[in-house]
């Protein structure tokens, strides 16, 4: 009885290879047949990406198979037929920075690394105004505008002037009203005194003169620069009446910017896009107009260089905004400080960025030419 089931077991063991071959061969008959018929299997489509997007890398051997490797047999050396042409492989992109990258991330480390040890707030927008790069700092943050309203009050008296209800030879009278303490030499002119647009937006922005500004803003109406703040693309900068006020506690409504919206503003004026190509040249030529006293950004800058800005400080706010013009490339940096201790540390702090910036584009003279303290930091 034993054997009888040996012998069933034998047979399908038998009947059990004969259907595996049977398989088999059946598996190789249709595979033969798709081809035949024009159909293609390939088993790499199992993950959906088509042949010519698979890239196939090169996998270095382990360093601990060196034996293997050398057991391994050479190919055969093939001989070109005369006249043939030879093929080199493609030149190898080089993965390692330029120089100009290397110091531009040098510059702009040593930028994050000051911002961060500010005893304040601190906004920073910096941008190389000829290849596009940018590096920024806090650039969305709020910060009270001080001054720096002045540069979309600007803006907004070129579009009055475009829409047809002023223009630069236009005189406005000085009256007690509009006589406004602070900076600027108008305060001090007889009620009565008459001053063109022109002269007035001079004296706005070289001197940030307050009696100057209440002048020009009487002539357009707040309303109507507040319509214009959209037309600029101006999203989070705001100007009220309260918050052109000089105390220095807080106010009911703050003129609040950015350092991306200032810079915005600037690098419009500078590649001629602020109301319109002519409007833009004037309001860049009286930015560049020098200020009676070099400070925070203007402060050291290196000779043969100009600048077009415009400072801001009040309320614990103290800022600059500018356009460098220089042999290396233009640039177009916004420092926006808040919360200062003191005044003297923030334009301390705003004159250092500058001077980290003209290390970078104007190269090691510059630095050679620097006291040895500040020589030392800067390398």
């Amino acid at each position: 009885m034993h054997r009888l089931s040996a012998d069933r077991k034998i047979r399908w063991d038998s009947l059990r290879a004969r259907g595996a071959d049977l398989l088999f061969f059946s598996a190789l008959a249709v595979v033969g047949l798709s081809y035949g018929l024009g159909y293609r299997l390939d088993w790499r489509q199992e993950s959906g990406v088509p042949d010519d997007d698979v890239e196939v890398a090169e996998i270095p051997a382990p360093a601990s198979m060196p034996a293997m490797v050398a057991r391994l047999p050479s190919p055969p050396q093939m001989t070109p037929p005369a006249g043939a042409a030879t093929l080199s492989a493609p030149p190898v992109p080089a993965l390692l920075p330029t120089p100009s990258d290397a110091a531009w991330d040098k510059m702009t480390s040593r930028l994050e690394t000051m911002a961060d040890h500010y005893p304040g707030r601190v906004g920073i927008y910096l941008k190389d105004l000829r290849t596009g790069r940018t590096w920024t700092h806090n650039p969305d943050d709020l910060f009270p505008a001080a001054s720096l309203i002045k540069l979309p009050i600007l803006i907004s008296t070129f579009y009055k002037m475009k829409d047809g209800g002023l223009s630069l030879d236009d005189q406005l009278t000085l009256t007690r009203r509009n006589r406004v303490g602070g900076s600027g030499s108008l305060k001090w002119r007889r009620d009565g005194s008459r001053f063109t647009v022109r002269e007035l937006l001079g004296h706005m922005i070289t001197e940030s003169d307050n009696t100057a500004t209440k002048m020009i803003l009487d002539r357009l109406g707040i309303g109507y620069v507040q319509q214009q703040f959209p037309r600029m693309g101006l999203l989070y900068t705001g100007i009220y009446a309260e918050g052109m006020s000089l105390k220095s506690g807080r106010v009911a409504h703050e003129n609040y910017t950015t350092a991306r919206e200032i810079e915005m503003l600037e690098e419009k004026i500078y590649r001629g896009e602020a109301v319109d190509k002519a409007s833009s040249a004037l309001m860049l030529e009286i930015l560049r107009r020098p200020h009676a006293v070099a400070s925070r950004l203007s402060k050291g800058m290196p000779k043969g260089w100009e600048i077009a800005h415009k400072t801001g400080l009040e309320r614990k706010a103290c800022h600059d905004a500018a356009i460098f013009f220089t042999p290396n490339g233009d640039y177009a940096i916004t420092v926006l400080t808040g919360q200062n201790r003191s005044y003297s540390e923030a334009k301390n702090f705003i004159t250092k960025v500058g001077h980290v910036t003209f290390a970078d584009y104007a190269g090691p003279r510059y630095i050679a030419s620097l006291p040895r303290r500040e020589r030392a930091w800067l390398r």
